[in-house]
Formats: structure tokens, C-alpha cells, sequence
């Protein structure tokens, strides 16, 4: 059953290529590490997180947000996102997320703008109590037309994940709904990214793969435990 409706706006993914035996050392027990021709991927994923809101509700809130995640396959096979950390300007949404979802999301003050010319820019500071302290600042805009990725394609695999899993007193796995992605390639001048030393990575020594969306419509249900 659907718990939540959402729209994701205004997304960039960057994407690090790193060793599978990094990120495999820093998985909960029952997750495996999802690679695409050998390799394991980090990924930041900011978006403005739009009109969130309860199944019935006619309104919702509104917030920038910002995600470090992996790819995952699961005790029961299922591949998903793996998120090491989530920051989001909203304190409600925050609790909401980790009382409900088990999910490591922190508290932050975010700013997303965009600029005349299409250039969009988030900035993020975490302030949650007793977290370890975490920063980005990043300028992104889209190059060329949409397209929507081919199966089986590094893009499908960097984006088309309906499965998220977390920990806390066990495995747990949520799953989401929305249409398949609309993608472009994008530019991003990343000024400041301290969430992989945040989360214990070496920061990675590659450009990353940038992709836009525009956005997209998510629904979500709840956690189901897993293993």
C-alpha cells in the first residue's frame, strides 16, 4: 500500500566508480555489493524534495535534500539502493523518516537556486546533534535533450532501483513506485563534497558521471524486514 506521494525535482546524479571491496566492507550483514561490469558505484543524489505528503492529503511540505547511496542486492535477491547517509532541510520530515523508516536521514540547512541561464546550485551544511559533520556545494546544469536510459545500461543501472534497504534491529527493505527516468547528461563544478570522508571513504580520485532529471512522481510504501 502506498504510505507517502512525492515528486523528486530538479535531480543530479553524481556518480564515483570505486572498488567492490570498499564499499562491501562497509555493508550491513545480508547485503552484497551490485557492480555493473566489475566495478561498484558511490553516488550523490540532490533534489528538491516537492510536496510530500500522506496518501490523501491534499498538501504537502517542501525541501531541498541530498542522499550518499550504493548499489545493493538483498537476502532475497532483490537489487536496491543501499543509503550510507540522507540530509534534508526539514526537522519534521527528518524525524518522520528515521522514527518511521529506520532511515539515516540528518537534519541540515539546504539551499537550492537556479539561474536564468538553467544553472542550478545546492548547498548543504548538516547540523544534527552528534553527527559527524558533512558539507556540499555543488553547481549542475543539464547538456542536450532527455532520453530514457536502455535496460541494462550503466544509467539504467545508476537510477532505475525500486527497493531501498536499511538497518536497525535487522534487514529491512522499503520499495517505491514512479515512472521510468528521464535523463540527461549534465555538467557539475562540485566546490565542496565531504559526505564520503562523513560516511568513512577515502574521498574517490575520478570525475564523477553526472546525469540530470527534471523530475519525476514516487510513491512509497513501508518496511518490510528482510533475511
Amino acid at each position: 500500500m502506498d504510505l507517502l506521494r512525492m515528486r523528486w525535482r530538479d535531480v543530479v546524479f553524481a556518480h564515483w566508480r570505486v572498488d567492490p571491496e570498499t564499499v562491501a566492507a562497509r555493508l550491513p550483514d545480508g547485503l552484497h555489493v551490485a557492480t555493473h561490469d566489475g566495478d561498484a558505484w558511490l553516488g550523490v543524489v540532490g533534489f528538491v524534495m516537492s510536496d510530500i505528503r500522506p496518501r490523501g492529503v491534499p498538501a504537502g511540505r517542501s525541501f531541498p535534500e541530498l542522499n550518499l547511496r550504493t548499489y545493493v542486492t538483498g537476502p532475497d535477491g532483490d537489487r536496491g539502493v543501499y543509503f550510507y547517509s540522507l540530509d534534508a532541510a526539514d526537522r519534521l520530515g527528518v524525524s518522520v523518516a528515521r522514527g518511521g523508516f529506520q532511515l539515516p536521514y540528518y537534519r541540515a540547512e539546504m539551499r537550492h537556486t537556479r539561474e536564468d541561464d538553467g544553472a542550478m546550485t545546492l548547498r548543504s551544511r548538516r547540523t544534527h546533534d552528534d553527527a559527524a559533520p558533512a558539507r556540499f556545494d555543488a553547481t549542475y546544469r543539464q547538456v542536450g535533450e532527455t532520453w530514457t536510459p536502455e535496460p541494462g545500461s550503466l544509467a539504467a543501472f545508476l537510477t532505475e532501483n525500486y527497493r531501498f534497504y536499511t538497518e536497525g534491529g535487522g534487514l529491512y527493505a522499503g520499495d517505491i513506485s514512479h515512472p521510468r527516468w528521464s535523463l540527461a547528461d549534465a555538467t557539475a563544478t562540485i566546490r565542496s563534497n565531504t559526505l564520503c570522508s562523513a560516511n568513512g571513504f577515502e574521498r574517490p580520485p575520478s570525475e564523477p558521471i553526472v546525469h540530470y532529471s527534471p523530475g519525476i512522481d514516487v510513491t512509497a510504501g513501508g518496511l518490510g524486514r528482510v533475511g
